[in-house]
């Protein structure tokens, strides 16, 4: 199998419906964490670049990953490696991925203050610098007094 310029697109394509297990309307694609895909010895590679050290979704992402391309004609082999060089940032999300974040109740990473997912306003304040996750932070919105989440950036 040798992975052309189309084919790797065709494999980001197939990889949009792949979906953070954390965040179930945004792909790994639009967080900006599939780092490169090639072939390799028979088998497609796909390197992926974790959000932060730990996360407890590797797996899950790896099994996801393998069972979406391999419903692709002409794929037998896929090999996942968790890369950390590059580091992931909050700069590789896609701007598709911060609507879907936004979306879902999360907002975006943004200086100096991340605007509420809900009412668009500027000024909530931390409750907590960790969220569920540790690429999170939880915030109060002093205008409709909703807490949110909020991408940090990194």
């Amino acid at each position: 199998m040798i992975a052309s310029t189309q084919s790797v697109e065709k494999w980001f394509h197939c990889l949009n419906d792949v979906k953070d297990p954390e965040i179930p309307t945004v792909s790994i694609v639009e967080m900006g964490m599939v780092h490169q895909i090639f072939s390799e010895s028979h088998r497609l590679v796909v390197e992926v670049i974790p959000t932060f050290m730990g996360c407890p979704a590797l797996d899950l992402i790896e099994k996801n990953i393998k069972e979406r391309l391999q419903q692709e004609t002409g794929v037998e082999q896929v090999e996942v490696r968790f890369v950390y060089d590059p580091p992931w940032t909050s700069d590789r999300i896609t701007e598709q991925g911060r609507i879907q974040l936004r979306e879902f109740g999360i907002a975006p990473p943004a200086e100096p203050h991340p605007s509420c997912p809900y009412c668009d306003h500027s000024q909530g304040e931390v409750i907590s610098l960790f969220g569920p996750t540790a690429c999170r932070s939880v915030y109060y919105c002093r205008s409709c007094r909703q807490p949110f989440e909020a991408m940090k950036i990194v």
